[in-house]
């Protein structure tokens, strides 16, 4: 087996999970049109299909969005492989685990607020596609709008292994356990802390650095992910492009069978290569994985009153046809100051449009003070009441309004604009918190006309 980067260098394999990841060369920028090669002279130069390309490869388009989509949002990469995508056996229908993909149909939308310990560590050698493990979503994911979100909790490298999406791009948000992910265009190291956007249609495979490892996805069917717009913020704040960073090419030169599965349609599929498929020498484009340190993201909130919509939060979004109404949003409570004066500062009550799914990477939320543990996770669906729980209310009412830094825990939100309807296995495991409700007893009645 051979594996080498965008710098010439050879990467070595180590048991459990080949290369650290600590020395990857990396692009900076979001919605950059990237380009990289592994050896030099293997990217075209004037052209992107010449009638022979350099070093014998083959010139491959990979696109992420329709050919006639604005130029703002059209996503495509050019790749030049060893082989082409297109020499591959027939894929045939394999089990899905505990994935499910949307419409979700096995239990009625449910309005009551729901809440989840963390998942079990596996007990049998689990890698990333096995772990995965359904909460619920919306939408149809023949249609390409909605979203799915989903557990991972593997503690096993996979092995002569790889998988890819058709139905939408995956957003993985560690919280447990670093993880090297080899991607077609390169490699990229996601720590929990981080998260690692990977486009539809790339093919991945996830190597644990960690003995075990655990976090959550959410499978984007809708528009990509972009950006948010900054409207009277102005120029500069929230996520910043330049700290998206995108793969440099490295590729796999390896004759050996490798199961490449597939996610299609709601179900998986796999086939059985005899060489494998992450051999992209070189490349070039927009439609390319990123990992991004949501520790980088530039916290903006009031300086004089009120507790800010939670929209100011938002790291990605998936727009939809509404101006304004995200198919999906990506929101991140980071590290902030809160100086609001005359202000409950912790999330305050309220009802929404708008389904919100959270979990927690690190430390404490501060609208809870406890039961919602890293690892664990929240959906409170649309027009579902929530809010700070009697003990964080009692104790921010009659907080001393100083300045007070928020560093002790790393938060995020899947917001989006459908109700989620959770799965059945979700409802019925055993970590989720049948008493939830309870953290709401005791908001007495205190007014005294």
């Amino acid at each position: 087996m051979s594996t080498t980067d965008g710098n010439g260098r050879a990467g070595g394999e180590r048991p459990g999970g080949g290369q650290d990841g600590k020395e990857l060369g990396y692009s900076a920028g979001f919605g950059n049109e990237h380009s990289s090669e592994a050896v030099p002279g293997a990217l075209p130069v004037g052209r992107n299909a010449p009638q022979r390309a350099p070093l014998g490869l083959y010139a491959e388009q990979l696109s992420g969005t329709a050919f006639t989509e604005p130029r703002a949002r059209n996503r495509r990469s050019w790749l030049y492989r060893i082989r082409p995508s297109a020499a591959h056996p027939p894929f045939r229908r394999t089990a899905n685990g505990a994935l499910r993909s949307a419409p979700f149909q096995d239990v009625e939308p449910d309005p009551n607020r729901l809440r989840w310990g963390p998942p079990p560590a596996p007990r049998e050698p689990t890698d990333f596609v096995q772990g995965l493990a359904t909460v619920g979503g919306n939408g149809d994911v023949l249609r390409r709008e909605g979203i799915g979100i989903h557990w991972y909790a593997a503690n096993t490298s996979m092995r002569n292994r790889v998988f890819s999406c058709a139905d939408g791009e995956f957003l993985i948000v560690p919280q447990q356990g670093a993880l090297l992910l080899r991607t077609e265009l390169g490699l990229l190291r996601a720590d929990p802390g981080h998260v690692a956007l990977i486009p539809r249609g790339v093919r991945f495979r996830v190597e644990l650095l960690e003995d075990t490892a655990r976090g959550y996805v959410c499978e984007n069917y809708g528009q990509p992910f972009q950006l948010p717009e900054l409207g009277p913020i102005g120029a500069n704040g929230l996520a910043n492009a330049r700290d998206f960073l995108a793969p440099v090419a490295a590729y796999e030169d390896r004759d050996e069978p490798t199961e490449v599965v597939n996610k299609f349609g709601g179900n998986l599929w796999a086939a059985v290569y005899d060489h494998s498929p992450l051999d992209v020498v070189a490349w070039h484009g927009s439609h390319v994985p990123y990992v991004y340190d949501l520790r980088r993201f530039n916290v903006l909130g009031s300086i004089s009153y009120d507790h800010p919509d939670p929209s100011i939060f938002t790291v990605l979004t998936s727009p939809s046809d509404t101006p304004g109404l995200a198919g999906a949003d990506f929101v991140v409570f980071a590290p902030r100051w809160l100086v609001g004066e005359d202000t409950f500062r912790p999330p305050y009550f309220h009802r929404n449009v708008m389904s919100e799914f959270m979990g927690l990477i690190d430390g404490a939320y501060d609208a809870k003070a406890e039961g919602f543990v890293p690892g664990g996770a929240s959906l409170h669906n649309m027009m579902s009441a929530h809010g700070p729980d009697r003990a964080t209310f009692d104790k921010a009412s009659g907080a001393e309004l100083i300045p007070q830094k928020v560093d002790d825990g790393l938060a995020f939100m899947f917001e989006t604009r459908w109700p989620v309807v959770p799965t059945g296995s979700a409802l019925s495991a055993g970590h989720r918190q049948p008493d939830y409700d309870a953290v709401w007893e005791g908001l007495a009645r205190n007014f005294r006309p």
